[in-house]
C-alpha cells in the first residue's frame, strides 16, 4: 500500500493551469505545498499529523515524483527543471512566483465548500515564501513560511528579497496591518533562507511572528522535524482556522 492510497487523488485548474492534489481529513482546509524534490514521505507524514489534528489538508503536486524519498539524487533530478520553469521565479527580485495565481485559486475554492475564518496555507524552502503569496486573497486566514528560499540567496538583494511583487507586498502588509498575522519557521543557521525574515519582521512588524530555532537544520517540519515548530504551527492553525 502507497503512502498516498488513503487520499483522495484530484486536479485544479485555474488561469490555464493544472495540477494534481491529494486531499484527507475533515475540519478546517489547510494546504500543505511540499518542498523540493516533492511529494517525500516525510511531506505526506507530517501532512497526516494535520489531518489526525482534525484538518482538511490538500497536498498539491507541483513537481517531482510523489512518494520518492529525498535524497540528492531526486533534488539533482528536478531543480534544473523548476530554474527554466515558468511558474517559479528563483533569481529575480521584487517579482511575485505566477504558481501563486494558481494557489490562490485553489485556496478560495477550498474555503467557499469549507467556510469558517478562512483556509491555512504552509510553504516550504522553495515553496515556503508562496503561502505569503497566497496571503493576498482574504481566504487565506493562516500563512506558515516554514524555511523560505526563494529567491535563491545569491548576493544581498536576492537574500532580502520574499518572493513578492511590489503590489503583491503592499497587499500583504495591509492584510497584515488588519489583524492577519504570518507564522515564519526557520532554523538560525539556515542560510538558504538569507536574510529575508528581517525584511519581513520590518515590513510586517509585530504581524510577523518569527520562530528562530538553534542549530543549522534546514526542513523545519520533515527532514531536520523540530517539535517546537510543529507544536507552533498546530497552535496557529487553531488559533486562525477555528474562530
Amino acid at each position: 500500500m502507497s503512502l498516498l492510497d488513503s487520499w483522495t487523488r484530484g486536479e485544479h485548474t485555474a488561469g490555464g493551469t493544472t495540477h494534481p492534489t491529494y486531499r484527507k481529513g475533515s475540519g478546517p482546509g489547510v494546504i500543505v505545498i511540499h518542498e523540493i524534490p516533492g511529494l517525500t514521505p516525510t511531506v505526506i507524514g507530517y501532512a497526516e499529523e494535520l489531518v489526525a489534528a482534525g484538518y482538511t489538508v490538500v497536498l498539491p503536486h507541483l513537481f517531482g515524483t510523489p512518494e520518492a524519498p529525498m535524497s540528492v539524487g531526486a533534488i539533482a533530478k528536478v531543480l534544473p527543471k523548476l530554474c527554466v520553469s515558468k511558474e517559479f521565479t528563483t533569481m529575480a527580485t521584487g517579482r511575485t512566483s505566477p504558481i501563486a495565481v494558481w494557489l490562490r485559486d485553489l485556496a478560495r475554492t477550498l474555503h467557499d465548500e469549507l467556510g469558517g475564518p478562512g483556509v491555512g496555507a504552509l510553504g516550504m524552502c522553495f515553496t515556503g515564501g508562496f503561502a505569503l503569496a497566497m496571503m493576498v486573497d482574504p481566504s487565506v486566514a493562516a500563512p506558515v513560511l516554514a524555511q523560505p528560499s526563494l529567491p535563491f540567496p545569491v548576493g544581498k538583494a536576492r537574500a532580502a528579497d520574499v518572493n513578492l511583487s511590489p503590489g503583491d507586498l503592499a497587499a500583504v502588509k495591509e492584510r497584515a496591518a488588519g489583524g492577519c498575522e504570518v507564522l515564519g519557521l526557520r532554523y538560525r543557521g539556515d542560510s538558504a533562507v538569507g536574510t529575508r525574515f528581517e525584511t519581513l519582521t520590518r515590513e510586517l512588524g509585530d504581524a510577523f511572528l518569527r520562530v528562530d530555532l538553534e542549530g543549522k537544520g534546514h526542513s523545519t517540519l520533515t527532514e531536520h522535524r523540530s517539535e517546537e515548530a510543529v507544536d507552533r504551527v498546530l497552535e496557529f492553525f487553531g488559533d486562525k482556522l477555528r474562530g
